[in-house]
């Protein structure tokens, strides 16, 4: 009897010791990943916690705090991108409104000193100040739009719209500048009426950019471009130009707030940076995508995918 009791105090003796080093290494875990979680935070690293453990419930645990550590990186990133972006668009956008104000106060105060001023003199610095002052408006606009897409402050309702009559619409719109600048039109667009889900204002602004911008960029290519096309689930509309195109470097960029081109700060393609990003952001309103692909001097395509209607 005192043997078979003996044998059971050591028994529990035994436990009690397994179970008491246990705690004290899930002690010394815990410890771990809360100073590492906190390393982590503190530094802002991408790290993640990896710890060698049995214990189902703390890889549990552990797999929840990395899938929230991945989340935050995740946010942290886009947080530090659109922060950078904001900084070099105000920067753009600072130059661009200084540059035609600066012009406006010049005009101003000549009309101010020079009281000799003939009238032929004094309407051209009047028309001057009336371009410059346009162009800021336009800016500012353009701006504001902007951060109302993106706020979600714009009232876009999807529906049903009729790409054939949309896209011949807005490529009519062009065709007196299509025809000063000497190109040619290479349209296809099906007979048969082709249905999308999406909203005729935003896909009106969609393509009243990019034919806009490709006329900008692709005259040297002399042909302007429209197709329309479908497969089974989408309809997709290609806008395209032979045009010096966009290195494929750049290809990447080309959607982000205020990116331009080196010449784009030529006179002849000045602009503010802004077209392609609202462009992007009213096809993604439309539950579409819009991608690029271009070989310089060959062929720049920009292509809007939108869910295919029947009939």
């Amino acid at each position: 009897m005192i043997l078979f009791l003996t044998i059971v105090i050591l028994i529990l003796i035994t436990i009690i010791i397994f179970q008491v080093k246990r705690k004290r290494e899930q002690n010394v875990t815990l410890q771990y990943i809360h100073t590492k979680l906190q390393a982590i935070i503190n530094e802002q690293t991408n790290e993640k916690i990896l710890v060698a453990t049995s214990n189902q419930e703390l890889q549990t645990l552990l797999t929840t705090i990395n899938a929230l550590l991945e989340d935050t990186h995740k946010i942290v990133a886009k947080h530090r991108k659109t922060e950078s972006s904001m900084k070099k668009m105000l920067a753009n956008i600072s130059h661009d409104l200084k540059t035609p104000l600066t012009v406006v106060l010049g005009y101003t105060e000549m009309l101010q000193l020079q009281h000799s001023v003939s009238d032929a003199e004094r309407n051209r610095l009047l028309s001057g100040i009336h371009v410059k002052t346009e162009e800021v408006l336009k800016l500012i606009h353009t701006f504001f739009d902007l951060a109302k897409i993106e706020a979600g402050d714009t009232d876009y309702p999807i529906t049903k719209v009729n790409v054939n009559e949309i896209c011949r619409k807005n490529i009519l719109s062009f065709y007196d500048m299509v025809m000063s600048v000497g190109l040619q039109i290479d349209i296809h667009i099906p007979e048969t009426p082709i249905y999308a889900l999406g909203n005729e204002e935003a896909l009106d602004r969609v393509l009243n950019n990019l034919i806009a911008n490709a006329i900008a960029y692709g005259a040297e290519g002399r042909v302007l471009g429209l197709t329309v096309r479908m497969d089974t689930s989408d309809v997709y509309i290609d806008v395209w130009d032979c045009g010096k195109g966009i290195d494929e470097y750049h290809i990447d960029s080309v959607f982000e707030r205020m990116y331009t081109l080196e010449d784009s700060r030529n006179k002849s393609f000045q602009g503010s940076g802004l077209g392609l990003t609202i462009t992007k952001r009213l096809v993604e309103i439309m539950n579409g995508t819009i991608q690029l692909t271009s070989i310089p001097y060959e062929k720049t395509v920009f292509t809007i995918s939108l869910k295919r209607m029947m009939y």
